[in-house]
C-alpha cells in the first residue's frame, strides 16, 4: 500500500528509527512500510496519522482497495 510516510518524516526532518520509537516499532517496520512490502495494522495507522496529526487517509492511499 502506498502511503506519505516517507515525504511526511523527511519534511519533519525525522529518521527513521526517529519515527519508530515515537509510534512503538522497528526501524524495519517503517522501512518496510516506505517500501510498499508490509501494509499497516489499523492501530498502527492511526498512530502514524496521530503522530503527523493527519488522518488516516492523508497518510495512506486506500484507492487500490477493493471494495467489498
Amino acid at each position: 500500500m502506498k502511503s506519505r510516510i516517507a515525504e511526511l518524516r523527511k519534511s519533519q526532518k525525522l529518521s527513521q528509527g526517529d519515527l519508530a520509537e515515537a509510534v512503538g516499532v522497528t526501524r524495519q517496520t517503517i522501512t518496510s512500510l516506505e517500501n510498499e512490502k508490509y501494509v499497516a495494522s489499523l492501530v498502527l495507522a492511526y498512530k502514524i496519522a496521530k503522530f503527523f496529526n493527519l488522518q488516516i487517509e492523508d497518510v495512506f492511499d486506500f484507492s487500490e482497495v477493493e471494495e467489498i
